[in-house]
C-alpha cells in the first residue's frame, strides 16, 4: 500500500505539468440527427429529400457553431437559409435594435427561436413585445436546443428565425 501512495505521490506532479503545457482544445459538440423520423415499422425516412442549400446546424462549440460544414465564431442571426452575424455577446444584447432586420423582411417567419446560451434566460418584456409586434411567435431556450429546433422546422420547409448566441455564453 505503501509503494502505490508513493508511486501516485512522484507521478502526480508530472501529470499535473503535463496538462499545464497543452493549450486546452475546443470541444466540437455534434448535434443529435434530426432528420429520420420513421413509420412503426421503422421503414420510411419522412425527411429524405432535403435541399443541399438548406441551412443545417451540425455542430457547436463554446465559441460558436457548425452550419453546412462551415465553422462560425459567435452569434448568428439565421432566417430560412439566410445566415447573418449576430453582433451580440450576451443575452440582453438580443434586443429589438439587434432584430431590427424583422421589420422589413418579408415573408416573416412563423417562429423565431432564441438561443440563449448555455442556459435559458428570461425574455425581457421589450423583446418579446417587439417580436409580437412583427407577428411571430418566441421561444427562447439553449443554444444547442435552438439549433436542433431550427434544424426540424427549416427541414420541414417552414418559414422560421434563429438568434443564435455561443453554447459558452451563461449570462
Amino acid at each position: 500500500m505503501a509503494g502505490v501512495r508513493q508511486s501516485a505521490v512522484t507521478t502526480l506532479p508530472t501529470i499535473i505539468r503535463s496538462l499545464r503545457k497543452e493549450p486546452l482544445k475546443p470541444q466540437n459538440h455534434s448535434l443529435p440527427s434530426l432528420r429520420r423520423a420513421f413509420s412503426l415499422y421503422d421503414q420510411i425516412n419522412l425527411i429524405d429529400q432535403v435541399p443541399d442549400d438548406t441551412l443545417r446546424f451540425q455542430g457547436y462549440t463554446e465559441t460558436g457553431f457548425t452550419v453546412n460544414g462551415v465553422e462560425y465564431e459567435g452569434s448568428l442571426l439565421c432566417v430560412g437559409n439566410l445566415l447573418l452575424s449576430l453582433k451580440a455577446n450576451k443575452f440582453s444584447d438580443i434586443n429589438a435594435k439587434s432584430l431590427s432586420l424583422f421589420q422589413i423582411i418579408r415573408p416573416i417567419p412563423e417562429i423565431l427561436i432564441v438561443g440563449c446560451g448555455r442556459y435559458i434566460q428570461p425574455v425581457h418584456p421589450e423583446l418579446r413585445q417587439f417580436v409580437r409586434s412583427t407577428g411571430m411567435k418566441l421561444e427562447a431556450v439553449d443554444s444547442r436546443n435552438a439549433a436542433s429546433t431550427y434544424n426540424i422546422l427549416n427541414e420541414e420547409g417552414r418559414i422560421v428565425a434563429a438568434a443564435l448566441l455561443p453554447y459558452g455564453v451563461s449570462s
